[in-house]
């Protein structure tokens, strides 16, 4: 058996070159209108929940401030992430990936529990013994995979003008398209967070093995 399903292993890389690519070219539409509002409104600075900062040219694609591009790159990418994380969902439950490995157990919500894990994560200590992944990795994965990532694909399509005909209720679920907008910009910071933590985390506790059996799926 592989540590990690050829299904886990060809999301993992399509996902990250996706969200790299729509996070960088998201800062560049960003830097269009720096204002995040609430509701319907969302042409008026006055009005704004708040304001970003402008992203400088190396943190964006393109390079420079162009909006055409920035959002051609984003489109490019937002359908094989979408693709993707239905995909992945599919796949998690037909090889039981999700209820195996991600789902939590009522012992694993103890407060004793969870700050054994906190206190081992302190101490780098990553083995969990008779399970892939302990508390704390369960509950981060299933954030991302079951909140922030199908809520990047939903609000996208909120704030897509060419989809709001086809489904207006879906701008409805969240009162408005700046709504949407604002959530789908926190969201996405959300995620980046998760990145960092992530890339962190790998560096700390064998690295190269940890590359490796995302490459080739390593031993379970």
């Amino acid at each position: 058996m592989k540590k990690h399903a050829l299904s886990t292993r060809l999301w993992h890389w399509l996902n990250l070159v996706c969200v790299v690519v729509l996070f960088m070219s998201g800062l560049n539409i960003s830097n269009a209108h720096r204002f995040l509002y609430w509701g319907e409104t969302g042409s008026d600075p006055a009005e704004a929940l708040f304001a970003v900062i402008r992203f400088p040219g190396w943190a964006t694609i393109p390079g420079y401030y162009n909006l055409a591009l920035a959002r051609d790159w984003h489109l490019l990418m937002a359908w094989p992430f979408a693709f993707g994380l239905a995909f992945m969902w599919l796949a998690m439950l037909v090889n039981r990936h999700f209820t195996r490995d991600l789902m939590t157990t009522r012992r694993e919500w103890r407060p004793s529990a969870i700050w054994r894990d906190v206190v081992d994560h302190l101490k780098l200590n990553f083995d969990h013994e008779g399970a892939k992944f302990n508390f704390l990795q369960k509950l981060a994965y299933g954030i991302v995979l079951g909140v922030f990532l199908p809520l990047m694909v939903f609000t996208g399509l909120a704030i897509s003008p060419g989809f709001e005909p086809a489904a207006p209720w879906l701008v409805d679920l969240f009162a408005g398209r700046q709504s949407a907008r604002t959530i789908h910009f926190i969201t996405a910071w959300a995620i980046f967070g998760f990145f960092v933590v992530h890339i962190v985390l790998v560096l700390l506790s064998k690295p190269v093995r940890q590359i490796r059996d995302m490459i080739t799926g390593g031993e379970a």
